[in-house]
């Protein structure tokens, strides 16, 4: 046999090697839509690229401070992490299956039996294995896997990213949330005052016959009705500050921030850079990217399921007589083999897996397409929330001050006897609601430039862009 053995054991790599060459590949990866040159939303003249730490540019030192600690503990971003290292095991395991597998088996026993009749007899046996197995990559099946398996490692690297950069944006909005409804309670107490100082006034007036005890009943509706909005506003306070805690990893109890305002917070004016730039700019893009790079290698590899396939053994081993004993007239044996196998029947699984893989892709292609347009919408729409809060916040300044100057003078009128209450009252209704509007487009505006923030990426990019050289060369090797 060994004349025929040796040969086929010489044949069989060389054929390996030939069909390697026609090793099946998925469809090529789809490429990004079209993009627009330009957005349709215009930034600000000074407008500036996001720092490092963008949110530094809101000039908050509790803020970068509360983002620090949300970074170092908050359990989303502990699971993304998890999610990573279970990739990274993935791309092993998938690495794996390109190399020879090696055993090493060894057993020892003792055999007594007993004839009707006859003595006892024993017989003892000693064995040690080493084999080796390889499954031949013809078509590129099991690179494809690894190829897979690396692309799901790097959306999950990006997933990870993605999770920072919603956290960082959760805290900020949280926070200035907190601020607002801060300044909000603030607003409202004052508020109260002036109701209260409006109703002496009036009790003042009904005492002396000057008005009548409707207009004292009136005016202390409208003191109740300022206290009755001071709760809920509490309410919301005390919701958000827990909120925020929770996206910090901490437990409520015992939590606080400082600040009281979002007075002395700057408005960053952001330049949002080309369209085409998101690409490289957004976790998400890359990571939708990196999933379709997957989903196409699992199609390359499900269709090479559907070809024959090679797997090489050979084994080595001692055997002996002797319990626990291979130098006692060892008896050595050597196996090697080769086995072909080709799918025949299965009831249409592989081809159905193939289906799925295929279908899978082209799904991945629409996603992919779907969050590249929602993208820029997301950038249009946070450009076009900060320019018109911009100057919707001075606008409302002007009705503020405005508001405040007739309510003045509807005191004034009131307590000389020109004007009834009703006037008074709908000065009073119109500042608070002025103030309480200011406080909300104030807040509105500090999110919109989050939201850029966010929509733009933070300041994250995409390694390979990271590494590119000013010729547009990439400066490492190839992944």
């Amino acid at each position: 046999m060994k004349p025929i053995v040796r040969p086929m054991l010489v044949m069989v790599p060389a054929v390996a090697l030939l069909l390697g060459g026609c090793a099946v590949t998925g469809n090529a990866p789809a490429s990004a839509p079209d993009l627009p040159l330009a957005y349709a939303e215009t930034a600000a003249v000074d407008a500036a690229v996001p720092a490092q730490e963008w949110w530094s540019t809101f000039g908050s030192a509790e803020l970068s401070s509360l983002i620090a600690a949300a970074q170092a503990a908050n359990p989303d971003l502990a699971i993304a992490a998890e999610r990573v290292r279970q990739a990274e095991a993935q791309v092993r395991i998938a690495d794996a299956s390109l190399f020879p597998a090696l055993n090493l088996g060894a057993g020892s026993s003792r055999r007594e039996t007993h004839v009707d009749g006859g003595d006892w007899k024993k017989s003892d046996a000693s064995n040690a294995t080493l084999s080796a197995s390889y499954e031949v990559d013809l078509w590129g099946k099991n690179a494809s896997a690894l190829h897979s398996a690396e692309a799901a490692l790097r959306a999950s690297r990006f997933d990870g990213e993605t999770v920072r950069l919603t956290l960082v944006a959760g805290v900020a909005n949280a926070y200035f949330q907190l601020l607002s409804l801060r300044g909000r309670l603030t607003i409202a107490h004052e508020n109260l005052d002036i109701a209260e100082r409006v109703f002496k006034v009036v009790d003042s007036r009904v005492r002396n016959g000057a008005a009548s005890a409707l207009d004292r009943a009136r005016q202390q509706a409208a003191v109740l009705a300022q206290r009755a909005a001071i709760p809920p506003l509490e309410i919301q306070e005390r919701q958000i500050l827990f909120a925020l805690a929770i996206l910090l990893g901490r437990a409520p109890e015992g939590f606080d921030a400082q600040a009281a305002t979002l007075a002395g917070l700057a408005v960053p004016r952001v330049a949002p850079g080309l369209p085409v730039q998101l690409l490289t700019r957004r976790p998400d893009l890359a990571s939708a990217e990196a999933q379709l790079a997957a989903a196409n290698a699992n199609v390359a590899a499900a269709r090479a399921a559907l070809l024959p396939g090679i797997s090489l053994t050979g084994s080595a081993g001692l055997a002996s007589d002797v319990l626990l004993n291979f130098l006692s007239a060892p008896t050595a044996t050597l196996a090697l083999g080769a086995a072909l196998l080709q799918p025949i029947f299965d009831g249409g699984r592989l081809r159905a897996q193939v289906d799925v893989a295929s279908s899978r892709e082209r799904e991945l292609v629409e996603s992919y397409r779907k969050v590249i347009l929602s993208a820029l919408a997301d950038v249009e729409g946070a450009l076009a929330a900060g320019q018109r809060t911009a100057t919707q916040e001075l606008l409302q300044q002007q009705v503020v001050e405005q508001s405040r100057t007739a309510l003045r003078l509807a005191e004034i009128r009131y307590r000389a006897g020109a004007d009834d209450l009703l006037t008074a009252l709908d000065a009073q209704r119109t500042v608070f609601q002025a103030e309480d509007q200011l406080a909300q487009i104030r807040l509105s505006r500090l999110q919109a430039s989050v939201s850029l923030f966010k929509a733009l990426g933070g300041t994250w990019t995409l390694p390979e862009a990271r590494n590119l050289s000013p010729s547009g060369t990439s400066t490492r090797g190839s992944q």
